[in-house]
């Protein structure tokens, strides 16, 4: 493996950066060139990539989102549109490719390897929905992102005695929810993986209001259903004063955590020390604070568990 190509796909992420960063500065330690694919398998497919160096990533480890930028590409989910993204890769003389993003993303990178052409995955998404990690690159950030707002939001909140919702990332994860509400002292959490009534939901703002607190914060994850639905149903069973706030993409920009820099970046370095080893179809993760590697097909049929404990937990502490 002399010639080493990355891009990012899906959803951008806080630490892509920093993982971009840890790959082409580990492949130009190790002899390699590296070529930066710019717009994911879309620029893949257009040939919008350039050689990067030293320079090319320098002062980008703080920087949210992605140098390389991101899109969506429905051609690369056809077999002719992959096989003219291999024909590209062989012409610049790329040997392998990095690819950085979720599920989606690593599918393709298994697409490749299924061609022939060596591929090795980076778990970079806000979620936190892959199943095989701890810990995808861009979910602390969020994390941390949410609980800022949590934290802005009481305030008014407590000022004005409100009950408000707070709608958060996670289709069908409900991790985001789950952490940020732990950890922003929550009420309520509701997430996609465990059923919730809305009755509960009134109950539990009606003992906290018995025992003198007059201001609620509720989490919703966005998979769950809409927020602004939820909202009218709980003033409709409690005339509660309530209001709604959409965190939206504001949850996939900043600079990211000490902890995603430090993630990505053995990540990054990880993945090029596989490709130098003749290794693909793989993808990189965290298990217990160790950087571990495993097969891309494996890892994409695995089902997470929903961290239970953890939300009764938040249960117990809410009361």
């Amino acid at each position: 493996m002399k010639t080493i190509g990355i891009l990012t796909s899906g959803g951008d992420a806080p630490g892509m950066n920093a993982a971009i960063r840890a790959v082409v500065r580990s492949a130009i330690y190790y002899g390699c060139k590296v070529y930066g694919i710019n717009r994911g398998y879309k620029g893949l497919i257009e040939e919008d990539l350039e050689e990067m160096n030293l320079s090319s990533v320098g002062d980008i480890i703080h920087r949210g989102g992605t140098i390389l930028k991101s899109s969506r590409c429905e051609e690369f989910k056809t077999e002719e549109g992959r096989k003219v993204a291999v024909k590209v890769l062989k012409k610049y003389g790329i040997d392998c490719l990095v690819v950085i993003g979720g599920d989606g993303s690593f599918n393709g990178a298994l697409k490749l390897t299924e061609l022939g052409f060596p591929a090795i995955g980076l778990p970079g998404t806000i979620d936190n929905d892959l199943a095989y990690t701890d810990y995808t690159i861009g979910f602390d950030t969020t994390i941390n992102t949410i609980i800022d707002a949590i934290g802005k939001i009481r305030d008014t909140s407590s000022s004005h005695e409100r009950v408000n919702i707070i709608e958060v990332m996670g289709r069908h994860c409900g991790d985001l929810a789950l952490y940020a509400g732990l950890a922003g002292g929550a009420e309520t959490i509701i997430v996609p993986e465990i059923n919730y009534n809305v009755d509960d939901v009134c109950n539990k703002l009606d003992t906290t209001k018995k025992r003198g607190k007059r201001h609620s914060i509720i989490i919703l994850a966005e998979g769950v259903g809409n927020a602004q639905d939820l909202g009218k149903e709980i003033v409709a069973r409690t005339n509660a004063d309530l209001r709604v706030t959409i965190l939206g993409h504001v949850q996939r920009g900043g600079s990211p955590t000490a902890f995603d820099r430090i993630l990505a970046s053995k990540m990054g370095v990880r993945a090029v020390e596989l490709l130098l080893d003749g290794k693909a179809g793989r993808v990189v993760g965290t298990r217990a604070n160790e950087i571990i590697d495993m097969d891309i097909t494996e890892a994409l049929s695995m089902t997470r568990d929903f961290d239970k404990e953890t939300y009764e937990m938040a249960k117990i502490l809410s009361i």
